[in-house]
């Protein structure tokens, strides 16, 4: 029977204990890890107070037009998944009004919890402090809790204090009917994802954005393949924010096996890693490397069977893809077959891993030879786990590691990417492990070729998203006219998801199969799509100065409705394509787009709430219409003025509007010269250049014209 606890409040005071159905923790549990229990209410005249692992988690009033409200509360952990839920009941034909602060870490984002009824296909993602009227929760990442608003009561979550050592909102709901959720551990017992301990570890949060050899070259990449993409790439694309050259399979000895192998190049690689490291650094760039966990020597795995998965009779096991199964249980197969592949090239300089081949290792592998680790009452998930916890206890936890390929839910904590889906770009990771992203780990859809026809609009997708952005074609492309695409998605912008649910749930679901998969030879039914799932993103950014929306439509109908992406209405906002410059006037209440281009099969459409005075529409620099290169932006005595970070001798423009009224009277740039200042159309264009680069201050001062 599933324990809960009802309660009826009547009293002008009352304390819900929650200790009653608090989860027991598992033996050897961290005492770090939050409780997966209810949280502490306490409740006075019109007061309600929420605790939460001693400290304050929500403080709030609760307000009537009426006589005082009947209030229930219930607390569920059905199946060990807590939920603890507070209602107010107004009396017929009266309001309630809840009011309040919720109180969180600096990792805690506003977001939805839940799927809004008949709601436009979207995905949505933010940047900063955003305040977006579909916020209806609050989720605090490094400790794992929600605290939601059910429907039908309306609500507003607006971030209030962000710092270094706490986060707070204000909450707001109204309706006859005001409820409040809260549920502890959300991502690991709500979500089912049993290895999430967000309080042992943080989301990669630097830009991933470079380049992997592999459908350039394939494995028949060459030294000096590597060293000529080293060349373009650090000339070309790395003062845009692309930081990585990964090389990919096709440089190691082979059979593959034995570190020796792995370490010692082949010889289309004559010069050996170590100096093909320092080629890669002194291009400015950082040095990435593919391996993968295969073993493939026959000799080697029968001269040390004990390293590996046994048959009955005593052989190494070996299966498909995997080769020979290494033993994660035996220390010795850790300390020979893993740790100095890893220690050298840590050592060597390497900054970026790609550990290929999991999946294999998992089905082909572990699965498929299950009895052997029930013989020994061992948990193959977490012999698994071992392998990949000695990789990064070796390299540490400032270089990057990508799990490939697949889901691999065995590994959180571990990994800091993971190739969620099949080989080849794939669109599925950006609707149907949406949630995933930033804050389980960094969703990586797989390489980018710029040469192909949805290159404009891979990149796009990938960094409004704030995924792994990793390219892949020869370096001659990256000096045509397809590199554009590049230079404007680089650096990505770490984002928080908008949504805490899979917009499209159908893989997401299925996550509980993995441990019942003996093949990995193709994707798997949990594994995301590479198909364009959903056709519209939202990214909200929040600066000190400014919040705007950046929409990237890459298919579907050109008519939206603006509260559908939690725009106010009633309000003017003015709209803007950021790949074709083109301003595409005032929108209220609904916004209409002309078919995508198909030269770029995506729009991007940057929108800003209008003021009566000039402002800043766009820049050039960047796909989210200014969100790494705008520093600061101000209006006082007439004059619009701003700081923005340019790309050495890359040209840069400032699109502004130009309402009636006013007329340009002058304008002056500190640490970069203006090539040309004209109107085109009814935009005003200031264009800018840096031959070194870096902030440059502009100034446009207006004269009112009456």
């Amino acid at each position: 029977m599933t324990p809960s606890v009802l309660v009826r409040v009547a009293g002008a005071v009352c304390w819900l204990l929650s200790s009653a159905v608090a989860v027991p923790a598992a033996a050897g549990q961290d005492p770090a890890a939050p409780p997966n229990a209810a949280a502490l209410v306490r409740t006075t005249g019109g007061r309600v107070a929420l605790t939460y692992r001693g400290s304050l988690l929500l403080d709030a009033t609760v307000a009537s037009t009426g006589a005082p409200p009947d209030f229930r509360a219930v607390i569920d952990n059905a199946g060990g998944r807590v939920t603890q839920i507070l209602k107010w009941t107004a009396t017929r034909g009266t309001r309630l009004t809840l009011s309040g602060t919720v109180h969180a870490s600096p990792e805690a984002f506003a977001a939805e919890v839940e799927p809004r009824d008949n709601a436009l296909p979207l995905v949505r993602h933010a940047v900063g402090p955003v305040s977006n009227p579909l916020n209806r929760a609050v989720y605090d990442r490094r400790f794992d809790w929600v605290l939601s608003v059910d429907f039908p009561a309306s609500a507003g979550i607006v971030p209030e204090v962000s710092s270094g050592t706490a986060a707070a909102f204000r909450v707001d709901a109204k309706g006859g009917e005001v409820a409040i959720r809260f549920r502890p551990r959300y991502y690991q017992r709500h979500r089912a994802l049993a290895e999430y301990r967000p309080w042992t570890y943080r989301p990669w949060e630097h830009s991933v954005a470079g380049w992997t050899s592999w459908y350039a070259f394939f494995d028949k990449v060459t030294e000096r393949d590597v060293q000529r993409t080293a060349d373009v790439l650090g000339e070309v694309l790395r003062p845009f924010g692309y930081r990585y050259l990964q090389i990919d399979d096709g440089y190691q000895r082979l059979p593959i096996g034995m570190p020796a192998n792995w370490l010692e190049t082949n010889d289309k690689f004559p010069g050996g890693l170590a100096a093909l490291r320092r080629y890669i650094s002194d291009r400015g760039l950082e040095p990435g490397i593919w391996t993968n966990v295969s073993f493939q020597q026959t000799d080697q795995a029968e001269s040390h069977a004990r390293w590996f998965v046994r048959t009955p009779e005593g052989r190494p096991a070996h299966g498909n893809w995997v080769g020979f199964v290494m033993d994660g249980s035996q220390a010795g197969a850790i300390a020979n077959l893993v740790t100095p592949v890893y220690r050298a090239l840590a050592d060597m300089g390497w900054s970026y891993f790609k550990l290929d081949a999991l999946r294999h290792l998992r089905y082909e592998g572990y699965n498929s030879f299950a009895a052997y680790f029930t013989r020994k009452g061992l948990d193959r998930a977490q012999v698994f786990r071992r392998v990949v916890s000695a990789v990064r206890d070796v390299i540490g936890r400032d270089r990057y590691l990508l799990a490939c390929w697949g889901i691999r839910p065995e590994l959180i904590g571990l990994v800091d990417g993971v190739r969620v889906g099949n080989d080849g770009f794939g669109y599925g990771s950006f609707a149907q492990y949406n949630s995933f992203n930033n804050v389980v780990w960094r969703n990586d859809p797989d390489h980018i070729e710029l040469g192909r026809p949805d290159g404009y609009r891979a990149a796009t997708l990938t960094s409004l998203t704030g995924s792994v952005l990793m390219l892949t074609d020869p370096p001659e492309v990256y000096r045509t006219e397809r590199v554009e695409a590049a230079r404007r998605t680089a650096p990505v912008l770490f984002t928080r998801p908008g949504q805490i649910y899979d917009v499209d749930p159908s893989r997401s679901s299925r996550l509980g199969e993995v441990g019942a998969q003996l093949s990995g030879a193709g994707p798997r039914s949990f594994d995301a799509d590479q198909r364009l799932v959903v056709p519209l993103y939202q990214l909200d950014i929040a600066r000190p100065f400014e919040q705007w929306t950046v929409l990237a439509r890459a298919g579907g109908d050109g008519e939206i409705a603006l509260a559908d992406l939690g725009l106010r209405r009633g309000t003017d906002y003015l709209a803007f394509e950021f790949w074709t410059h083109t301003a595409l006037g005032i929108a209220r209440d609904h916004l209409t787009l002309p078919p995508v281009d198909p030269g770029y099969q995506v729009q991007v459409v940057c929108l800003r709430a209008r003021v009566d005075r000039p402002q800043v529409l766009s820049t050039s620099r960047h796909v989210s219409c200014g969100g790494p290169d705008l520093l600061d932006v101000r209006w006082a005595d007439d004059t619009l003025s701003g700081t923005s970070e340019l790309v050495p001798a890359d040209p840069y423009a400032v699109f502004l509007t130009e309402p009636a009224g006013f007329r340009l009277e002058d304008v002056r740039t500190d640490g970069a010269a203006v090539v040309v200042q004209s109107m085109e159309g009814d935009t005003r264009v200031i264009r800018l250049l840096s031959p070194r680069g870096g902030p440059a201050r502009w100034t446009a001062r207006y004269a009112r014209i009456h």
